[in-house]
């Protein structure tokens, strides 16, 4: 087995620091220059960044004209993009030795991926936790609220991970409807192929064979709103969201579906209301059956 390499920096408020693997075809004399050719700022503060110590190898700092290593790596903690911190807080709802299980609000993404870095569950969990080995076990999109389940072991991420990615983990999510028309009953079940392009914000529906299953398990109606329950079978990108609006019944809250509409970053008032309400299934380590249940509530709802 492959030993894993281990970031030789610490994490710094929660946020891991980068690694660089090194191209195996070596075009370069120093890593210095393949830093240069390769990040997206200025030579000087690449410079900048040697003089400080701040770039490493597993044996420590490299000084500026440390030779380019083939298939070597190397770390440094990057400039963090300024963010708009999201006003709701995470909130631990379940811990012992091998999980982690949290409320996530709306707005707050999971992992650290483009300008969300310490403005999401991950980094927000490490540092409430005290634990800095930390990760995911599944994700929630961003603007979803609800239970996420983090593992505190590195040597049993895998575990947990695959029992998501097989999906053995039975996922109950709640989300208030705008319905015009008659609602999605209990009992209806939503079979399509949706698919997502790469730099396109929206999923859509195509012809295909089915890769989406939605069931709708419960519907409560006040007016022309309704609460419905929904268990996906499947994972893809908004599932929920797109299933809902071909129903008839666009989730409250939502930018995307059906129609796209543009917000503030720093706009939290309208989120929308999703909620992964529960999480069920066979602990894979401990053969305990597990159940975690969200204590936050849509608000289009509760009001």
């Amino acid at each position: 087995m492959r030993r894993k390499v281990r970031s030789p920096l610490p994490q710094v408020d929660g946020v891991d620091a980068v690694r660089v693997r090194l191209p195996v075809s070596s075009e370069w004399a120093t890593v210095r220059d393949h830093l240069v050719d390769r990040l997206p700022v200025s030579a000087a503060r690449v410079d900048a960044m040697f003089a400080a110590g701040a770039v490493w190898a597993e044996s420590g700092p490299l000084g500026v004209d440390a030779p380019f290593v083939r298939g070597g790596s190397v770390w440094f903690h990057r400039e963090l993009p300024v963010e708009v911190p999201v006003p709701f807080e995470v909130s631990v709802l379940f811990r012992d030795e091998n999980l982690v299980v949290v409320d996530k609000p709306h707005f707050l993404a999971t992992i650290p991926r483009g300008s969300h870095v310490r403005e999401t569950a991950l980094v927000r969990a490490r540092r409430l936790t005290g634990i800095a080995e930390l990760s995911p076990a599944h994700r929630l999109d961003r603007l979803t609220a609800g239970v996420v389940v983090f593992v505190a072991r590195p040597e049993l991420r895998g575990v947990y991970q695959e029992l998501f990615a097989r999906r053995l983990v039975r996922k109950e999510y709640e989300a208030v409807g705008r319905v015009s028309g008659v609602a999605p009953s209990p009992g209806t079940v939503v079979r399509s192929r949706i698919v997502k392009e790469r730099g396109v914000h929206a999923a859509r529906e195509v012809a295909g064979p089915v890769n989406a299953v939605t069931r709708v398990v419960s519907v409560e109606r006040r007016g022309d709103v309704g609460l419905f329950g929904l268990v996906p079978e499947t994972g893809r990108t908004h599932q929920l969201r797109v299933h809902m609006a071909g129903l008839g019944a666009p989730i409250v809250g939502d930018d995307l579906y059906p129609v796209v509409a543009e917000r503030a970053p720093d706009d939290f008032s309208a989120p929308l209301q999703l909620l992964a309400r529960a999480v069920e299934f066979r602990d894979p380590v401990s053969g305990v059956e597990r159940r975690f249940v969200s204590g936050l509530s849509l608000s289009a709802w509760a009001g």
